[in-house]
């Protein structure tokens, strides 16, 4: 099962168009089961080199084409998710999903730019909100997998299977559990209009440096979670609890006096980011339940950036 197509240019050869109009389903399928941009990427890239290595006889042969692609693609997927836990390990502070803009934000060469390949773009909904993202780091690849294809892009179990290399049973057990683990750990949801002021309300007590409104906006039992990777400094443990958060947020602008922070969309939420002469250097994801703020992502990491600043 694969969405529909994007228009085709009627002056590429047909069979090509046909190949290519497949590459923002799989950067979509890529960047949900691996909650990196750059993954996805290289992810798609090779792909497309396993398609292109195979002579023209054998490519005629595929009955579907979108889904030859679509199977290899999880396939590596698998693989990389497989590795991933191995290379966090050695991972500098924590690892946070590559945050993404609106799609009226995202850059390619600059902010506005209108030339960007829309088939790079990730369709933004709640299966991309930093929370389900940060959720589905901690099932197994085959559970991951498993759910996604399934619960998000409404694969059949049979076709899961075939992806998977397990039984239709085994995959529907896979995604249960997935599905489980998922809801657990999800809070009642919040209207988005009522997110919205509260990271609004966050950021205007940021800026004020007011810290008793801080506290305020943030549950008693909060946690921050920062991510640098190495490169740039960033807490390397989760900052618990709203007065310590609190604190450690003016703590950041004292050092930065120059910081400039805007409200924006971050993975379809309503989220902030932080800017020093006009480049964005962190960006924060929230989660809220009811008028107080659960969980705040930072990722400062300038590879998982790009998507946010001018090349």
């Amino acid at each position: 099962m694969t969405t529909p197509a994007e228009p085709a240019d009627s002056r590429l050869d047909p069979s090509l168009s046909a190949i290519m109009s497949e590459r923002r389903q799989l950067i979509n399928l890529a960047y949900r089961l691996l909650g990196s941009l750059a993954d996805a990427e290289d992810v798609v890239q090779e792909t497309y080199a396993r398609w292109y290595a195979m002579a023209p006889h054998q490519q005629r042969a595929i009955d579907s084409p979108g889904g030859w692609l679509t199977t290899v693609a999880s396939r590596i997927c698998l693989d990389v998710l497989g590795s991933a836990r191995a290379r966090r390990e050695s991972y500098v502070g924590e690892w946070v999903p590559e945050p993404l803009p609106d799609r009226t934000e995202w850059i390619a060469g600059r902010p506005g730019d209108t030339t960007a390949d829309p088939a790079d773009r990730v369709t933004l909904d709640e299966s991309v909100n930093m929370a389900f993202l940060v959720v589905l780091e901690s099932l197994t690849p085959a559970e991951r997998v498993a759910f996604v294809l399934h619960d998000v892009f409404r694969y059949s179990f049979a076709e899961v299977a075939g992806i998977v290399g397990r039984t239709p049973a085994a995959c529907r057990q896979l995604a249960s559990s997935a599905r489980r683990r998922i809801r657990a750990s999800r809070a009642p949801a919040t209207p988005a209009a009522q997110r919205a002021d509260v990271v609004r309300d966050f950021k205007q007590a940021w800026q004020a440096k007011d810290i008793e409104a801080l506290i305020g906006l943030l549950a008693p039992d909060a946690t921050a979670v920062g991510d640098g990777g190495g490169l740039v400094s960033a807490v390397l443990h989760p900052v618990q609890g709203a007065e310590q958060i609190a604190r450690y947020l003016i703590d950041v602008t004292g050092k930065a006096p120059d910081l400039t922070i805007l409200e924006r969309t971050v993975n379809a939420q309503p989220g902030l980011v932080a800017q020093q002469d006009g480049v964005t250097v962190a960006v924060f994801a929230f989660d809220v339940a009811g008028d107080r703020i659960t969980r705040i992502w930072g990722v400062r990491n300038p590879d998982k950036l790009r998507p946010w600043t001018a090349t």
